[in-house]
C-alpha cells in the first residue's frame, strides 16, 4: 500500500495531467475542497461535407446537343398533342377557366406557369420581322423562345423588346418579354410586381 506522501504526490501529478491549463496554486486550492471536478476535453468531430453531384457544363450540353431539335422532328403537327396537354394543364391550374374567373387571377397563374406547348403570337416588336410569328413554344430559355410555326419552321425569338399574346378559351394574355427574362424554373418562385412601367 502507498504511503500518504506517495498518495499525495500521485494525486498532484494526476490532477496536473487532468487539468493542464491550471496552475499549481489553483490545483492546491482545489484540493482543500471536498469535491474535485476534473476537466474533460472532447475532440471536435469534423463534419464531412456532402459532395453535390455535378451536372453537365454548358459546353458539355452543347457538345452532346441536348437542346437541339432534329430537322426531321421540326413539324408543327407533331407538337399539337403537346399543345392539347398544355391547355388541359392551364385549365386545371386555373380551376376550369370559367367565364366568371377574375382576369388578374388567371394572369398571375400564367406568369408562373410552364409555357412549353403554348401557342403564342408576337404582337409587337422593335424588329418588324418578328411581328406576326405564331407557333407552339417548344423550348423556353432565359432570353429566347424556340417556336415551331404552322409552316414547320423553327424560329428563335428573343424575349427582349418583344410582346407576345397567348390565347386560351377566349382569355387573351400579353407577355412583355423584357420583363420575362427568366428561366421557367426561376419564374415559379419570382414575385411579379402588379404595377410598373410597361414598355418593349
Amino acid at each position: 500500500p502507498q504511503g500518504s506522501e506517495e498518495a499525495k504526490a500521485f494525486v498532484n501529478a494526476f490532477l496536473k495531467c487532468s487539468m493542464p491549463k491550471m496552475k499549481d496554486e489553483a490545483i492546491q486550492d482545489i484540493l482543500t475542497r471536498k469535491a474535485v471536478i476534473l476537466e474533460h476535453y472532447s475532440k471536435k468531430k469534423t463534419k464531412q461535407k456532402r459532395k453535390k453531384p455535378k451536372g453537365f457544363t454548358a459546353k458539355q450540353r452543347r457538345e452532346m446537343r441536348l437542346f437541339e431539335i432534329e430537322p426531321e422532328q421540326q413539324r408543327y403537327t407533331i407538337f399539337l398533342p403537346l399543345h392539347e396537354l398544355w391547355k388541359q394543364y392551364i385549365r386545371d391550374l386555373c380551376h376550369g377557366l370559367k367565364p366568371d374567373a377574375q382576369p388578374h387571377m388567371v394572369q398571375s397563374k400564367l406568369l408562373k406557369a410552364d409555357l412549353h406547348g403554348a401557342i403564342v403570337t408576337v404582337t409587337k416588336s422593335k424588329c418588324p420581322s418578328y411581328v406576326g410569328i405564331t407557333g407552339i413554344i417548344l423550348q423556353e430559355f432565359k432570353h429566347v423562345f424556340k417556336i415551331i410555326t404552322k409552316e414547320d419552321k423553327l424560329k428563335v425569338v428573343p424575349k427582349l423588346n418583344n410582346v407576345f399574346s397567348l390565347e386560351i378559351d377566349g382569355f387573351i394574355s400579353y407577355i412583355y418579354g423584357s420583363k420575362f427574362q427568366l428561366r421557367a424554373s426561376e419564374r415559379s418562385a419570382k414575385k411579379f410586381k402588379l404595377k410598373g412601367t410597361i414598355d418593349l
